[in-house]
């Protein structure tokens, strides 16, 4: 199992939902950055369990435990380990099924994998829990970007077939500061009070949602990225792609590109204030693999959670039996409000990591 990641930051992700803890170690941070602990905090509760209605029951504190890099309140230079203590837990609910795979699960994909030895509390090392530790990552990553004037925000764009409004693609910046107050990410409150209806009533008929989330960077300069395999949309993909249960990425206008003509599609430049700017931003601020100036627009698909109280068909692997399941515990009938702040997050540490390949550690600092 391989669960690190980076270029020039690099990260290895560690623990299972069920076990003592879970947590990160971040190679490659300079020496001297001062971490802003009070912010830090904030970004952990806006992806905390427990804290409302649509949201499950398990409550973590998600307090964190810095364990080495950091002496004095600022980095030493030296990989920075954190710890997540997993408080309330209740692992008697998976000991009933442990041989029962879980449709929409890695249980059965774990098990072939790992014959069988991976831990199957909560899914284990599979978990969405292990979000929790990028979160952190992407906050400290979030404030050595504003160095850079760089903002990173994002909205819930659709609950099921709930739409929100949607960015305006060239001026995002406001949208975003009046987006950070906010404890249900709409652009469009009305909207928002739907989504939270629809999700209660999946959650009375013990069923579950899933969405779209619609993600922007801002104030990033021209140059970022590089053609082919270390393309932005490369680099982003692949870190949206590793929180669980996302199926889909777009950047731009996404598949809807296809839909039009060259000349709807292509978009044209314009000097502003001195600047070289589009008039529109179909392609999501990147142009060939790099950053154009433009913001950075991208969104990601969700899945509906795959835990839910209806029985459904599945496998006894033991005993290689067809079985029925209802799916016991504690779990959110929609993620997506939940995995707004953790998809800022690793876009965040993805931006940073392509920041540090361009122009070095030392502005930050």
């Amino acid at each position: 199992m391989s669960s690190m990641w980076g270029k020039n930051i690099k990260i290895s992700l560690f623990g299972e939902s069920h076990g003592e803890a879970i947590g990160i170690v971040i190679d490659g941070l300079p020496a001297g950055l001062e971490l802003d602990f009070d912010f830090i905090k904030g970004e952990m509760l806006r992806r905390a369990p427990g804290r409302s209605s649509i949201s499950t029951p398990r409550r973590e504190e998600d307090e964190i435990k810095i364990l080495s890099g950091l002496f004095n309140g600022r980095t030493t230079g030296t990989p920075l380990c954190c710890i997540i203590q997993n408080e309330n837990k209740k692992s008697t609910d998976y000991e009933k099924t442990k041989n029962i795979l879980r449709p929409g699960h890695a249980d059965y994909t774990g098990f072939v994998k790992y014959r069988g030895f991976n831990d199957y509390r909560g899914g284990g090392h599979f978990s969405g829990r292990l979000t929790a530790p990028l979160v952190f990552v992407g906050a400290i990553a979030k404030t050595i970007l504003k160095k850079k004037g760089i903002i990173i925000g994002a909205h819930i764009k659709s609950i099921k077939d709930i739409e929100d409004k949607s960015f305006d693609c060239c001026n995002i910046e406001e949208t975003m500061n009046f987006l950070k107050y906010k404890e249900f990410a709409v652009l469009d409150d009305e909207a928002g009070q739907k989504m939270k209806q629809a999700i209660l009533d999946a959650k009375e008929n013990g069923d579950s949602l899933g969405g779209i989330i619609e993600a922007a960077v801002v104030n990033v300069e021209a140059g970022l990225g590089s053609p082919f395999f270390d393309s932005v949309e490369s680099k982003l993909s692949q870190l949206l792609f590793s929180i669980p249960a996302v199926k889909g990425v777009e950047f731009g206008e996404g598949f809807n590109i296809t839909k039009m003509t060259g000349s709807e599609a292509n978009d044209e430049f314009i000097i502003d204030n001195g600047k070289i700017k589009t008039k529109k931003n179909n392609n999501g601020g990147i142009l060939g693999g790099i950053t154009n100036g433009m913001p950075i627009v991208f969104r990601v698909a969700v899945k509906p959670t795959p835990s839910i109280l209806k029985e459904q068909d599945t496998v006894d692997i033991s005993l290689m039996q067809n079985v029925k399941l209802k799916v016991e515990g504690r779990h959110d009938a929609c993620i997506v409000p939940r995995a707004v702040p953790v998809v800022e997050a690793v876009a965040a540490i993805g931006i940073l990591d392509l920041l540090i390949e361009k122009d070095g550690y030392l502005w930050m600092t």
